[in-house]
Parts: structure tokens; sequence; C-alpha cells
């Protein structure tokens, strides 16, 4: 069955009559979206909402799409959130952890496309390949405490180690 959203026009089509791209959805620095500033009720709609953030395929803007409509809406910080490492065997735990996140995808990380910010919080690149990717991916606390097995120190930076490597992890200011 197909879809509005395989049609190559879909991005391009106006909104329904009477409606607007523009939402007053937001996600904020928690990973939780809003609306007019008020949470949303249904965790099975929020749950939804995470997997269909996306970007625009002209103006690269976040938009959710379902695959029969879509809107812009705006992210805080980071639209998507590494929930919890997925944890391995004792003898696999030296390979590159296991990301869950928020859209309930699961990716290895990437030492080299992690980075911390001023403020402490850890943010990694996800979903590289994806056509409309990449897009960064902040960990949640509870995630950035799984990853103490995996840290360690080289000349007072913080560092990965996993794979028979040792990364440094890199500071960045910006994580758009």
């Amino acid at each position: 069955m197909t879809r509005p959203a395989d049609d190559p026009q879909f991005f391009r089509s106006p909104p329904p009559p009477g409606r607007s791209r523009e939402s007053t959805i937001r996600l904020d620095g928690e990973g939780h979206f809003q609306h007019d500033g008020d949470p949303f009720a249904h965790a099975k709609l929020a749950s939804a909402m995470h997997k269909w953030i996306g970007r625009h395929p002209d103006d690269r803007r976040y938009i959710l799409n379902n695959g029969y409509d879509w809107s812009y809406f705006t992210v805080e910080d980071a639209p998507y959130f590494v929930r919890h490492l997925v944890h391995a065997p004792e003898a696999a735990q030296r390979t590159a952890p296991v990301l869950s996140l928020s859209d309930e995808t699961e990716e290895q990380l990437v030492a080299e496309r992690t980075f911390v910010a001023p403020d402490g919080a850890l943010y990694t690149q996800i979903k590289r390949e994806a056509p409309d990717g990449p897009y960064w991916a902040k960990f949640t606390r509870h995630a950035q405490t799984e990853l103490a097995p995996y840290l360690t120190e080289v000349s007072g930076s913080p560092a990965l180690a996993f794979g028979g490597r040792v990364v440094t992890v890199g500071s960045r200011d910006v994580f758009e």
C-alpha cells in the first residue's frame, strides 16, 4: 500500500485547508514532547512521535512525519535521546556499546562522534546513513552513567575505551 509520503511531492504539498505546517509542538531538553507548553498526556502518542522525527528535505527544519501528514516542530536541544545502553554478555563488553534510542531503534556507539557539552551533557551523532541524517542524540543522565565501564581518562580528558581502542571525547558547543 502506498502512503502519501511515498510521493516525491509530499513535502511540497500545501497543508490541508484551514491548517498550517507550523505547530506549537516542542521537544524539550529532556526528551519530552509538549504542546502549547503542556506535556503530552498520552505516552503512546509521545512514543510514536519520537519515531516520526525527520527533516524537511528542502529546508532541513525538523518535522514530524507519520507518512500521511507532516508538520514542523521545535527541538530545544537534540532531536533524539540515548535512553540506555543495551547490556551485552561479559565477553562482549569490550566491543562498542549499543545505544537504545528514543525512537526505539538501536545503534552502536561511535566514539569518534561523541562529544561533551559545556554543561557536561554527552551527545553522539547517530543515523549517519539516514537520507535526512545525521542527527544528534543526547544521553539521558541514566544512559550517561551506564557508560561508566567504558570511561577512562587520557591526559586529564575523558575518553571511551572499547574494541581495543581508547578515544578521547571531544567537546562542542553546538549540536544542531
